[in-house]
């Protein structure tokens, strides 16, 4: 592992202990996978381990993902007709810009930048905290090859 990799791995591995679960190999190898690819479903994640060398479940990478995302570590989302994705993009208030045609996911800035970034009328003693918003287009790829 280069420098880079250790350094990143230690980072990976205090934020783990921080949020009160133990450092495994699969965690951190997750993590590493959602680091470079931002964005990816559960399936993305477990061909990336694969084609790294790495032995793991499918199940074992699901089974990550729900403690990581319990841990507030790992956000996950749900683009329409799609399978729920995975980003390490956390602590912020942004969205997703899916493309209908390729499924290309782009995150959004909020432009209030706090939460929520839409103010709805909450029901009678509900305190709203948080808006999920997905914008649904035509990346600039398909547009090009339409």
């Amino acid at each position: 592992m280069s420098e880079r990799g250790e350094q990143v791995a230690e980072r990976d591995a205090a934020l783990l202990r921080e949020r009160g679960l133990r450092v495994t190999q699969p965690r951190l190898a997750v993590l590493d996978a959602l680091e470079r690819a931002p964005h990816a479903d559960a399936e993305a994640v477990h061909r990336a381990l694969a084609g790294a060398g790495r032995e793991i479940s499918v199940q074992s990478v699901h089974n990550v993902l729900a403690d990581l995302t319990g841990a507030g570590i790992v956000r996950r989302f749900e683009p329409e007709r799609s399978a729920a994705r995975y980003e390490r993009r956390v602590d912020d208030n942004h969205h997703h810009a899916v493309c209908a045609r390729c499924g290309r996911v782009e995150d959004v800035d909020c432009v209030v930048g706090e939460a929520p970034c839409l103010h709805a009328v909450a029901p009678a003693g509900f305190t709203i905290q948080a808006a999920e918003v997905t914008f649904v287009g035509v990346c600039a790829d398909c547009a090009l090859a339409a």
